[in-house]
């Protein structure tokens, strides 16, 4: 399968293109359509070559963990399978199947719900890691901890520790909970807080019966802006403000997942996720600030080499493995 780095859907409009995802409008105004590119980013830099498969394999651990936590937080997913999706959508199936969502508008909450279970290193908000602000202080995101923790520890309950969600281009920024009930209003900021240690206390319990431990998560959340949704058997109801659960969900562009067996508090754990790229990217010379090239390559950007994608990729796959295979 070749790697999909740049989605094409000419006749449908972009509406916005991060990291990994393209977003389009579709003839449905109610809808957007989310494509999961095989671009991978670390340290704020998306890199020249992508990871074969990562946009298939993002999205089918998202659905499976849509699905499997609807009970507990509703979500924006509409549908998966291109030939349910609009016909202006269905003519680029090729293109699409298995790495789209057909997804419910929502007004994004302008925070990132971060919940840690574990206390360990690269923090999701570029201004600090959660483990060095702990050594530095004895808090994580301002919140005092006991002291003598150690590194990947696991914290005697899960802390939600929110951030601020920057504009593309720009950073999140690691804040208090205080800071971030006033930046989205106390009643939503509870409920959104709630929800999240929720999600993670199942999503762990599941996941550690898979052999895997969920470090911590970061989940995104909007207010649905459809009006009304109906069931066969049941009256209309309104979803005006219904809180949703968005975007990619406990993938490992989102999440940090370690190997169950091996797992030892005081040092630092082998992961599924993308800090395998940034120790070849940190080792090869790359870092923050050299965003076009490592010295003597400026301008060349960021390309790592094939034996780190195909490491990448088999982790990415392992995971999926791990979630979803026979045991």
């Amino acid at each position: 399968m070749p790697t999909l780095l740049e989605s094409s859907l000419p006749s449908l409009s972009l509406v916005s293109k991060g990291k990994v995802r393209d977003i389009y409008a579709t003839s449905d105004p109610s809808t957007l359509l989310f494509v999961a590119t095989d671009r991978i980013s670390a340290y704020d830099v998306v890199l020249r070559n992508g990871i074969p498969e990562k946009g298939n394999l993002l999205t089918q651990i998202s659905q499976f963990w849509f699905e499997k936590l609807r009970d507990v937080a509703p979500n924006h997913v509409i549908t998966t399978d291109v030939d349910f999706m609009p016909e202006d959508v269905r003519q680029y199936k090729a293109q699409l199947q298995g790495r789209s969502m057909l997804v419910r508008k929502a007004k994004v909450v302008q925070i990132e719900a971060i919940v840690r279970g574990y206390l360990t290193g690269t923090g999701f908000a570029r201004e600090g890691s959660a483990w060095a602000e702990y050594t530095k202080s004895g808090t994580v995101h301002g919140m005092k901890l006991a002291s003598g923790l150690v590194e990947s520890q696991r914290l005697p309950e899960p802390l939600f520790t929110p951030s601020t969600k920057a504009v593309q281009g720009q950073h999140d920024e690691n804040i208090h909970p205080d800071q971030a009930a006033k930046l989205v209003g106390a009643d939503l900021y509870a409920q959104i807080s709630s929800v999240s240690l929720r999600l993670y206390a199942e999503a762990s319990q599941y996941a550690e019966s898979r052999g895997l431990i969920l470090a911590d998560t970061k989940f995104e959340f909007g207010m649905a802006t459809d009006g009304l949704r109906t069931t066969a058997d049941k009256p209309p109801v309104s979803t005006q403000h219904q809180l949703l659960l968005i975007d990619e969900l406990l993938t490992p562009d989102s999440s940090r997942y370690w190997p169950k067996n091996g797992y030892r508090a005081g040092q630092p754990q082998p992961s599924f996720d993308k800090q395998y790229v940034r120790d070849w990217l940190k080792s090869a010379g790359f870092k923050k600030g050299l965003e076009s090239g490592p010295v003597g390559k400026e301008g060349e950007g960021w390309l790592i080499e094939e034996t780190i994608v195909e490491g990448t990729r088999e982790r990415y796959q392992e995971v999926v493995e791990k979630l979803m295979g026979q045991q």
